[in-house]
């Protein structure tokens, strides 16, 4: 899962940390990446135990072949997908 899925998954609570390592020049040190994928035909958005009457979607809810379209279909002008992704509230 990609950091901008995670946030919207957790409605904006929890934020992907900054990766660091160190180099430890006596030590072999092996990493391995994990990617964990939504079922291409699902949804993506706010998890609904997340999302109550106190505390309002952040998020838009979209088809998962939909969002990885427009992830991957984007032109980069310096703004965030997942700022696109933010619901607007008039509060």
């Amino acid at each position: 899962m990609y950091w901008w899925e995670q946030k919207i998954v957790t409605n904006g609570i929890y934020s992907s940390i900054e990766h660091r390592a160190m180099v430890n020049s006596s030590k072999e040190r092996m990493s391995f990446a994990t990617f964990l994928f939504p079922n291409y035909d699902g949804v993506l958005g706010p998890a609904s135990s997340l999302v109550n009457e106190n505390t309002q979607a952040q998020y838009k809810t979209t088809g998962v072949k939909d969002h990885l379209k427009g992830f991957f279909g984007r032109k980069l002008d310096g703004k965030s997908y997942v700022d696109s992704k933010r619901v607007h509230h008039n509060n």
